[in-house]
Parts: structure tokens; C-alpha cells; sequence
């Protein structure tokens, strides 16, 4: 018998749960690609018992931010049943050496066929590329780095070092990309860094966060769209136009853009309907939703229909 996590009734499920939530514009975007699953490339949750510490610890540090879940798994999936996500990438950031292994333990613990857990390493732990190493032996696909927390600029000879490691075990990292709205505005991942990676690592699997890089909007299409650079699009369409979201998805190669939410700090629903209204081609709107995601990640697609 299918498990309902992976089978024809988790998928009914999450109709009926788009259904009874009164979504129907969510339902009626969904209908064409629940075979394949949609996947949230990028959010954030933390241990049942540490969530409420970190969570407002962190919503001081941005009072203009507002938490839509209190930063457990089991919202998360609430979350993503209701918005009718298939899976989500939770990003870990270890903001000091010595929080790798409590980080890395959870995610060995809580990670599932629903939630992708991308580890974190501190570029000023010693031992970091062995860390990598270890992340990869265990079955991880990536690792999350944050600039801001973690104190770099991405093009620190340090930095490639972890980028050359990367490389050579065919991971993934996941970046926090320009500003930070919780700190003040440095370079630390702006677009010129980001060009000086890709050209210094052009097999590097690089995502970049927030629709290139966030707040640098124009340098983005200036030196980003259009070249073989990964982007996620969170925590983007409220601080742009929607002329400018969708030139830019337009104008950037299908392949290489991925549905991101940053939940819990937006709703996932929201952020669905809002790519959904840009009127993308539903090619590229397919292979941002799921296709993309699934190949980085390796993930089959095959998916009962649940239109059947």
C-alpha cells in the first residue's frame, strides 16, 4: 500500500485541504502540476524546543518582520499542506563553529521524505571542509551560508576554499544574496561578488536567494539575468513591482530559477499566488514550481495524478 506521505492519498489530501481552506486560486494554479509536486527551496524551521527562543530572538532583530509560523516542522508541513507544497528545503545556519554538530544532529534525526534539510558550516570552523565531506557522506545535497550571520564576504579566499570542496562533491550551497533587512547594508554577497564566483567556479552549484540578490535589484539585472546562475525568488515580490518580478523571470534562463519562500517569514500561499499572477509561461512556471528543484535534487518524477 502507498504511504500517504508519497501516494494517491497524501495527494487527494492536499486538494481537499486547498478545497476546504476556501483557496481555490491556490487549487486552480495546482491543478496542472501536483503530478510532479512543487517544492519551497528555501525555509527556515528549528527544533520544537528551541523554535520559540529563536524565533523571537530573531523577530527583535527585525521588528519590520512578521513570522507567519513559530518555527517548527509541524507548522511548516501544516503550512505546505495548505498551500499544496509537496516538499520544502529547510536551510540550517550555524551562526558559530561549534553549533555545527547540534545543527547536523537535527537534521539527521528530523529530515523526511517531505522536508530536504541543507546543513550548515561556518566558514571559520578549521574543520570545515571536512565538514562538507561528512554532510555529503550522510546523503545531504547542500549546505546553507548566510554572510550576515555567519560575518564573510562571499569572495574571501576562505570562502573557495569551501567552493572548491563543494565542487568536488557535487554539492549544492544555498546563499544568502545582497542586503539583509535585519543588518545594515553591506557588500558582503552582491551581484558583482556573485559574477566573480560563477566565473571563478563555473561548475559550482550556487543558489542565489531572493530573486539574485536582495534590494540590488538593478545591479541583478545588470549583471545576473540572463546568465547560468541558480535563483530562488523569496522574499522578493513585496519589495518590487510586479513588472519588474516578471521581466526579470522572463528574461532569466528557465532552468536556472526555483520557487522559494523563506517561510515562515512570508506565507507560502501568498508567495504562490503572487508568482502565479506574474502570467508566466506554463512551461517555465512548471519548471520553477518543481522541475528545477527536482533535478538539483535528484528526486524522481514520478508522481501519481491525482486528477486520475
Amino acid at each position: 500500500m502507498l504511504e500517504e506521505s508519497g501516494g494517491r492519498r497524501y495527494y487527494d489530501r492536499r486538494v481537499q485541504n486547498i478545497k476546504t481552506a476556501a483557496n481555490f486560486r491556490i487549487y486552480w494554479l495546482l491543478e496542472a502540476e501536483m503530478t510532479e509536486g512543487i517544492i519551497d527551496f528555501h525555509a527556515h524551521a528549528f527544533p520544537d524546543s528551541l523554535a520559540p527562543r529563536a524565533m523571537k530572538k530573531l523577530l527583535e532583530e527585525a521588528p519590520d518582520v512578521k513570522a507567519y509560523l513559530d518555527g517548527t516542522i509541524g507548522t511548516l508541513l501544516g503550512s505546505m499542506d495548505n498551500s499544496g507544497i509537496d516538499k520544502s528545503v529547510v536551510c540550517c545556519i550555524a551562526t558559530r563553529p561549534e553549533q555545527f554538530e547540534p545543527i547536523f544532529d537535527w537534521c539527521m534525526k528530523a529530515r523526511s521524505e517531505r522536508i530536504i534539510f541543507f546543513p550548515s558550516v561556518h566558514p571559520g570552523d578549521p574543520r570545515c571542509i571536512e565538514r562538507i565531506g561528512l554532510i555529503k557522506r550522510e546523503g545531504f545535497k547542500g549546505i546553507k551560508l548566510h554572510p550576515f550571520y555567519q560575518e564573510f564576504y562571499a569572495d574571501e579566499q576562505r570562502l573557495f576554499e569551501m567552493y572548491r570542496k563543494l565542487c568536488d562533491e557535487d554539492m549544492m550551497v544555498v546563499m544568502h544574496t545582497g542586503f539583509d533587512i535585519a543588518f545594515p547594508k553591506e557588500r558582503r554577497a552582491d551581484p558583482e561578488k556573485l559574477l566573480k564566483i560563477k566565473n571563478a567556479f563555473p561548475k559550482l552549484k550556487f543558489i542565489t536567494t531572493h530573486l539574485g540578490a536582495w534590494q540590488q535589484w538593478d545591479e541583478v539585472q545588470e549583471l545576473l539575468i540572463g546568465q547560468e546562475i541558480y535563483m530562488e525568488i523569496s522574499f522578493a515580490f513585496d519589495y518590487m513591482s510586479p513588472e519588474t518580478a516578471r521581466k526579470m523571470l522572463m528574461c532569466h534562463p528557465e532552468e536556472y530559477i526555483l520557487f522559494g519562500t523563506d517561510s515562515p517569514w512570508t506565507n507560502q500561499g501568498k508567495t504562490l499566488l503572487q508568482l502565479k499572477n506574474l502570467m508566466i509561461p506554463e512551461k517555465k512556471l512548471e519548471s520553477i514550481l518543481s522541475r528545477n528543484a527536482m533535478s538539483l535534487l535528484g528526486l524522481s518524477r514520478d508522481r501519481p495524478n491525482c486528477r486520475k
